[in-house]
């Protein structure tokens, strides 16, 4: 926490990063407009691009509820964080943080605001968050998130909007790295680095979103551990 606390006061603390912006507001507009939705069902399929890792497209179904309620029925898929088939921006926002803002950007021509999110909290599995939020729609388009333990991982969405109104992604890609030595059956000896030590991939997964269904009234049993019960 003490490093954390002195990165902030050395980075932000200088000349160059003054706060232009209310970065606390933005987000607070962001977490108010993605709390209108109560709950949501939507089918999502998922394609697997890493080098080394051949996997057929797969295809799921997404269901959240408020507060932080989520269920996907697929096969296992350990490869992505569950954190990355979540879409809800409350994951990066769930704890006790400090926000600072960076700087304008442009993604596809929407205007964002670079938010820069640390979290106070030294149970947080979240190191540190960038976030490029269009504070037109109060969406995030694009996320830099490193966490403990798997690393740096980075997301960028794409939005449609539902039949009632709300900012949803329709679809989405996560790029993360790979360690090919958590995978030895799968290793590809040729692309071994000389030394001898396991090579690390960029993977990238894609996901596009259909047929959501808002604030539906989902049962709580969706969520339950149906394995526990056994």
């Amino acid at each position: 926490m003490i490093f954390r606390i002195l990165f902030v006061v050395i980075l932000f603390g200088t000349p160059g990063f003054s706060q232009i912006k209310d970065p606390d507001s933005i987000l607070e507009k962001v977490k108010k407009e993605f709390e209108k939705i109560e709950d949501y069902q939507v089918d999502v399929k998922i394609k697997v691009d890493v080098d080394f890792l051949k996997m057929p497209e797969r295809e799921a179904t997404i269901f959240y509820k408020k507060p932080d309620k989520f269920h996907i029925d697929s096969e296992n898929f350990a490869l992505l964080p569950k954190s990355g088939l979540n879409s809800s921006p409350l994951g990066f926002l769930n704890y006790d943080y400090k926000a600072y803002y960076i700087r304008e950007d442009t993604i596809n021509g929407s205007i964002t605001s670079v938010i820069k999110v640390i979290p106070l909290e030294v149970s947080a599995d979240v190191i540190l968050s960038t976030l490029w939020v269009d504070t037109q729609r109060n969406i995030i388009l694009k996320v830099e998130s490193t966490r403990k333990p798997q690393g740096t991982f980075f997301i960028d969405f794409e939005y449609l909007k539902t039949k009632k109104g709300f900012w949803l992604p329709s679809s989405m890609i996560f790029s993360f790295t790979v360690d090919r030595s958590l995978y030895p059956g799968k290793l590809n000896k040729d692309k071994e680095s000389e030394s001898g030590k396991a090579e690390k991939e960029t993977g990238y997964v894609y996901l596009t979103y259909s047929n959501y269904k808002v604030n539906i009234g989902l049962s709580d049993e969706i969520f339950e551990d149906k394995d526990a019960k056994k």
